[in-house]
């Protein structure tokens, strides 16, 4: 049978990515000084192509800021550098440790430098003067991420009300603010860690080397395997092995935990969180484990 009509249907992948690419559109044109919270992690890899791709083939109209706790790991500082150098995008560095000389934050000897970067994010807001601040946040993470809108509202102290939100009623995004307020926007919010990867292994995109299978020193702690590290080292009862694991997300290192794995490539990883039944925040993240709400605390006081 002759086809006399073209299907102009979108596949869901060009749909997210139509979605996120206006988004990121809409946020340019209506905000004054916005900027892309870039950790070099997966979701803000991707976030960093859809930027691309929105304002090709022109640059990219806003720089990438990323906080930098002093434990990241550095295959993924690595890449950050790769995609950064490549677009010739200007790189903000807020650095937890910079933070704690000058007196922004309190290093008490107990509270995570994943936390501490609450402090060194909102300085660094102030401090550039930045009215938007896009993040790689997804509502399947966690429950406190699926309360959150596209456009999700921050006080004068940065500061989130999950049950004072603006609606979002036929993808209509609310963007006004008063003085000293901002606005952080999550372009992804409707992707799920499998559009992730499928997308990710569709575009090519270039990822740290450490979500794919490999040899590692881990130690057991919480029901997690970290990194042995000089950063965290084994605490008494602990011992560390060499393992084939992955991660499936990344973080501060001391707190960002891996998977056992034999996935090297895109395709392998799919088959794997095709079938996986916990997100990869609730399987690998221990700032998640300090209590039931502890993403929404976090997210109240600042967090991304």
């Amino acid at each position: 049978m002759t086809q006399t009509h073209t299907d102009y249907r979108l596949s869901q992948l060009d749909q997210l990515e139509a979605e996120s690419i206006h988004i990121f559109r809409e946020v340019a044109a209506e905000f004054e000084k916005p900027v892309l919270m870039f950790s070099g992690g997966k979701d803000s890899i991707v976030m960093m192509r859809l930027a691309e791709k929105a304002f090709y083939p022109a640059k990219i109209p806003f720089p990438v800021l990323q906080v930098d706790t002093g434990y990241d790991f550095p295959e993924v500082l690595a890449t950050r550098d790769n995609w950064v150098n490549r677009l010739g995008v200007r790189l903000i560095v807020a650095s937890v440790e910079e933070a704690i000389k000058n007196g922004i934050v309190v290093d008490d000897g107990k509270t995570s430098r994943n936390r501490l970067q609450i402090g060194t994010l909102l300085n660094a807001i102030e401090e550039n003067g930045f009215t938007a601040a896009f993040g790689g946040g997804r509502r399947d993470e966690e429950k406190a991420r699926a309360k959150e809108r596209v456009y999700s509202h921050r006080d004068e102290f940065g500061q989130w009300d999950p049950k004072n939100q603006r609606p979002e009623l036929w993808s209509l995004y609310n963007g006004r603010l008063h003085e000293g307020e901002h606005m952080r926007i999550f372009p992804i919010s409707n992707w799920t860690e499998l559009d992730i990867w499928d997308y990710i292994g569709r575009e090519g995109i270039e990822i740290p080397s450490i979500y794919f299978s490999h040899q590692r020193r881990v130690f057991e702690r919480d029901g997690m395997l970290l990194s042995e590290s000089e950063h965290n080292p084994c605490r008494e009862g602990e011992v560390a092995e060499e393992r084939t694991v992955r991660f499936r997300t990344v973080g501060d290192l001391t707190l960002t935990g891996c998977v056992e794995s034999t996935a090297s490539t895109i395709d392998e990883i799919i088959a794997e969180v095709a079938i996986a039944r916990v997100t990869e925040r609730g399987a690998t993240r221990g700032d998640d484990r300090f209590s039931e709400a502890a993403m929404e605390d976090r997210k109240k006081e600042g967090y991304f």
